[in-house]
């Protein structure tokens, strides 16, 4: 099992569902960085189930910084953070019935056994509380040197908002109005309409799955290290490693296939002495590097597999066939509260880029310390 993510700025993630605590262990940022504990309980907030639309399961996230930090600020070595998890119910989860589209048999033929399943264990959404309370810290040192992101259910079911805006300025303020958004949508209208299409499925007994949209505003050019770590190569293996995420799309990624090339490309010209293109359709990426404008990109994200329905499945214990009802604590749809979660890995990979391209030190100094 491989639990670290990054080379010059690296996350390793630790813990289960139903264990003590989950956590995370920071490394490779520069000293210095302030760390806003009252901005990490806001994204925290975002994350946790507090609606009639998400889990019943209720954590506080009293989370605790054990190291790195100091007097507000890091010091330069490893920030662990470590969340409690105060209420389990781990009598839900009877071994051995696998639960359809989890990772429950998966994870049994690959540990043998010796997987912690209550749950979900190392494989919960759970796992994703110390991922966003480190993310809140990335994200922060992100924005002290000008660079934003934002991420907003773009559908849910067959109900759409609308996407982030076409050129820089739009972007940079609809990021601003997610920051401060109640629920994570870009047309209030939307928000409704999903609120009501997620609690129609709960209602039903069921889930409902939709597409996320990512943006980042402030990005220099020429960050990115093809081949094989471009930026489209580390974000996707970042996005990939949020559960429930089944595919990702680049600017207007799969749609490019129904025009030409003089639909799709992006046109350049001089504006105040920069290089910038007149559309966006490659999402702020040529050749796997940064050009400059904002980088896009929208993710699948499926139906919560836990639902109260009937199911066929096994019992892989005894080897027999089998029908499951899953009577657990279940979000109806992640896609509200998996969006601060893809903003900490989007977090992540720029740190980590951003580290490997001018140095560890180069967040300090843009934000002038």
């Amino acid at each position: 099992m491989k639990n670290t993510f990054g080379q010059s700025v690296s996350l390793t993630i630790f813990g289960e569902s139903h264990g003590p605590a989950v956590g995370v262990v920071l490394d490779g940022l520069a000293p210095g960085l302030p760390v806003d504990e009252a901005y990490i309980g806001r994204q925290l907030a975002r994350r946790r189930p507090a609606t009639a639309m998400d889990t019943p399961r209720r954590e506080p996230d009293h989370y605790r910084i054990l190291s790195g930090v100091f007097q507000g600020r890091t010091t330069g070595s490893p920030i662990a953070i470590v969340i409690p998890n105060e209420n389990t119910r781990s009598e839900d989860y009877p071994y051995g019935l696998a639960r359809p589209s989890h990772a429950d048999y998966a994870a049994y033929c690959k540990y043998h056994g010796h997987e912690d399943w209550r749950g979900g264990g190392h494989f919960s959404g759970r796992v994703t509380a110390p991922l966003v309370a480190a993310g809140a810290i990335l994200l922060s040192a992100l924005s002290a040197a000008g660079i934003t992101v934002g991420t907003h259910i773009l559908r849910c079911g067959d109900v759409w908002d609308r996407p982030f805006a076409s050129d820089p300025q739009g972007v940079a303020a609809d990021i601003a109005q997610l920051q401060e958004a109640p629920f994570p949508t870009l047309d209030g209208g939307a928000g409704d309409a999903i609120s009501r299409r997620i609690l129609a499925a709960k209602d039903a007994g069921d889930s409902v799955g939709g597409i996320t949209q990512t943006a980042v505003h402030g990005l220099p050019a020429g960050l990115g290290e093809p081949w094989f770590d471009s930026v489209e190569s580390v974000l996707s293996h970042a996005v990939f490693s949020v559960g429930g995420v089944k595919g990702i799309e680049f600017g207007g990624g799969f749609s490019a296939v129904s025009g030409s090339g003089s639909d799709f490309n992006d046109p350049l010209r001089m504006e105040n002495g920069r290089v910038v293109t007149q559309t966006n359709h490659n999402g702020g990426i040529n050749g796997g590097i940064t050009n400059g404008m904002p980088v896009l990109f929208q993710c699948a994200v499926k139906p919560t597999p836990s639902i109260a329905r009937p199911q066929q499945t096994v019992d892989f214990i005894r080897g027999e066939n089998a029908q499951l009802s899953i009577h657990g604590r279940h979000d109806p749809a992640i896609i509200r509260r998996i969006c601060p979660v893809l903003d900490s890995v989007t977090a992540l990979v720029l740190c980590d880029l951003l580290a490997q391209r001018f140095g560890t030190d180069h967040l300090a100094k843009e934000a002038g310390l």
